[in-house]
């Protein structure tokens, strides 16, 4: 279970790491070379497991090998960011 990836669905402006209790996933939208991180959903089930951690760790890999910049609209990617400082250059706009 704990390999499973973190999948793309760019027509659905969607990523999504789908697991055997349910599937994890957090929405976006394209502003240019921007991607507004609007929400994530993790099945309660499977809260409390890092899994929404995970999938905002392979988005932003996958956003930066893209290029793009990112605004964190989701309080939880918010979070994420203040507690991943290794991550911050990719935001839009610098905390």
């Amino acid at each position: 279970m704990m390999t499973t990836q973190v999948r793309h669905l760019p027509e659905q402006s969607r990523y999504e790491l789908a697991l055997d209790g349910g599937t994890a996933y957090a929405t976006y939208h394209r502003q240019g070379d921007i991607a507004v991180i609007d929400h994530t959903v993790t099945p309660p089930e499977l809260r409390g497991q890092g899994i929404a951690g995970r999938l905002v760790k392979g988005m932003l890999a996958d956003m930066r090998a893209q290029g793009l910049k990112v605004v964190p609209a989701c309080s939880f990617v918010a979070v994420y960011f203040r507690r991943h400082p290794e991550e911050r250059d990719l935001l839009a706009r610098p905390e």
